[in-house]
């Protein structure tokens, strides 16, 4: 089955690569109220976009936190 791409994903991260949510969720919100909403090391202590990826790619329970805090963010 192909899709048309104009009417959109029913999967709202489609398309959306972890780095770009990532970078999304800091612009809006930056570390700090990042590590509020989300209170996880990687955000709390010394955040940096390249130690917070290695750690959301390797922790699944932790992307899955991030993943509902942005999609909840972009209605």
């Amino acid at each position: 089955m192909s899709s048309n791409p104009s009417s959109g994903s029913a999967d709202p991260l489609h398309g959306v690569t972890l780095k770009a949510l990532l970078e999304w969720l800091v612009a809006r919100y930056g570390w700090e109220e990042l590590g509020r909403q989300v209170p996880i090391n990687c955000f709390l202590h010394e955040p940096s976009m390249n130690s917070s990826l290695k750690f959301l790619r390797r922790t699944p329970w932790a992307r899955e936190k991030v993943e509902a805090l942005y999609i909840a963010s972009r209605r």
